[in-house]
């Protein structure tokens, strides 16, 4: 169930002005900043990749460019609305395939994708919930797969550029405002991930972690 002190998941108004919000987060720069994320992604022909929460479809349309017709996403959302805009984005791409579901319960994927994505979703669960999700991303992925969150580093948020804090308090929820103190590498590791490296962004606000999953026969560092 959604915490009530969570703003992840939007009814459809605010679903509709998702993008822009995006937009005003990154001062105008998102298209640019996430095509700059997925190429970092390194993202091969023929890859199959899980985008949890999914959204708009925005991310999903350029990881498609990557992937060629050999490859697959599939996207997880709980939001008809997102849903619907998804859908209508990615048309063109046979390959690209959209569900209503939640992604924090344990889910049905084991070893089947290459990198596993979750784009500005974390943040907006409780602390167990966030663990189910990362668990469900070691799960789904192939051994020596990747796993990409893309979502708030850690800041203080007093500094913060006042533009951006005003849609910050504007838009996000107080599990936000915790998420930018909260050791998320330690909750990756503890999984059983490796190899976790971080990449930032707009002035250090925004980050890109990266996790592998151990190939088979590793002996994982819990």
């Amino acid at each position: 169930m959604p915490s009530p002190r969570s703003r992840v998941e939007v009814g459809q108004r605010e679903a509709r002005y998702y993008d822009v919000f995006l937009n005003l987060l990154s001062v105008g720069r998102y298209s640019h900043f996430v095509k700059d994320v997925i190429t970092r992604m390194d993202i091969k022909p023929g890859q199959s990749i899980l985008d949890l929460g999914s959204g708009t479809g925005r991310n999903d349309c350029l990881m498609a460019q990557k992937i060629g017709s050999q490859g697959k996403i599939i996207g997880l959302d709980i939001s008809d609305e997102m849903i619907s805009q998804a859908l209508k984005r990615c048309c063109k791409y046979a390959n690209v395939n959209f569900k209503k579901l939640r992604i924090e319960p344990p889910l049905a994927y084991k070893e089947e994708f290459d990198k596993v994505f979750i784009s500005f979703t974390l943040h907006g669960f409780e602390d167990d919930q966030k663990v189910g999700i990362i668990h469900n991303a070691y799960q789904a992925l192939k051994p020596g797969g990747t796993f990409y969150i893309l979502d708030y580093a850690e800041f203080d948020i007093d500094r913060m550029w006042f533009p951006l804090r005003r849609a910050f308090a504007r838009w996000e929820c107080q599990l936000a405002v915790e998420f930018l103190k909260l050791d998320i590498k330690g909750m990756i590791r503890t999984q059983g991930f490796t190899e976790v490296k971080e990449e930032f962004f707009l002035r250090g606000h925004l980050r890109l972690l990266s996790a592998v999953k151990p190939p088979s026969g590793h002996l994982m560092n819990r």
